[in-house]
């Protein structure tokens, strides 16, 4: 798989810009004028940026004019987002089989819901977040490398396949495996390399991950949305919580409040 990654041809180029600022996600020295330079240093993501933050979205009264002044109106972390948001998208082209509307869309509720419950676990809200909107990578991957096969297996799934079990006799590997090595390809942090890779078995590795087990549980969020608003718990990972040593009536009490941002940065970016 890392060879058939480093020989196609039609991969998305990932701005130096994104890699560097994620990797300072990691960098607790890092200084506002560090994060501005490593902006700035892309000027298409710098002008979506500055036109985002002075969007009536924000409700700013001050006017943004550069990067440094949108690290002081919109704060470090929600400008690294909106960065991320805007970098990551803009570098994804759709190959003719794959809905990459739909795809985005259900990566940033995932990445929404992910950051949301980053809380409970003490762990880097915007790592969570990044998690979330790369932990589908994999699935766009096998859709530019192999469309026609992809098509095939989509097709499958609709009828009731289980995904990674017919990507696995396929392909011999499933879209969580392709998107770690993807996202080490791209030179990616090695938590989200494996909360990829770990995302639907957090501890598969031999350790409970605190990424992964993120992921699992915004996923729950997702598929078992209307029984959380409705209090019914019945469908809900109780062990994974346990032995995440997560507070069970932290998690119902963050879950049950959890909204959809009506100011979403994905609804941004496609009415900009």
């Amino acid at each position: 798989m890392k060879h058939m990654i480093e020989q196609a041809t039609n991969l998305p180029s990932i701005p130096q810009v994104l890699q560097k600022l994620i990797a300072s996600m990691h960098d607790e020295e890092s200084s506002t004028d560090e994060l501005a330079a490593i902006i700035s240093n892309d000027q298409a993501i710098t002008a979506k940026v500055l036109r985002l933050a002075n969007s009536v979205h924000f409700g700013r009264q001050r006017k943004v004019g550069s990067v440094k002044d949108a690290l002081v109106v919109l704060g470090r972390d929600t400008l690294r987002t909106l960065v991320l948001s805007i970098g990551l998208v803009s570098s994804f082209k759709a190959p003719a089989t794959f809905d990459l509307k739909a795809y985005w869309h259900r990566s940033f509720m995932l990445a929404n819901r992910a950051k949301w419950l980053a809380r409970l676990n003490k762990v880097d809200a915007e790592v969570a977040y990044t998690c979330g909107l790369l932990h589908g990578i994999g699935e766009y991957l096998i859709h530019i490398m192999e469309p026609e096969l992809a098509k095939t297996i989509d097709e499958q799934v609709e009828g009731g396949a289980p995904r990674r079990k017919t990507q696995l006799e396929l392909f011999g590997f499933d879209y969580t495996m392709a998107g770690s090595e993807l996202a080490k390809y791209w030179k990616f942090p090695n938590d989200i390399a494996d909360a990829i890779l770990w995302q639907q078995q957090p501890a598969g590795s031999g350790a409970l991950l605190p990424y992964p087990t993120l992921l699992y549980l915004a996923r729950y969020m997702i598929v078992y949305r209307e029984q959380i608003n409705e209090g019914n718990f019945d469908e809900f990972p109780l062990k994974l919580v346990h032995a995440a040593h997560l507070d069970l009536d932290d998690t119902y009490a963050r879950m049950r409040s959890f909204t959809e941002d009506q100011s979403d940065i994905y609804s941004m970016l496609q009415n900009n």
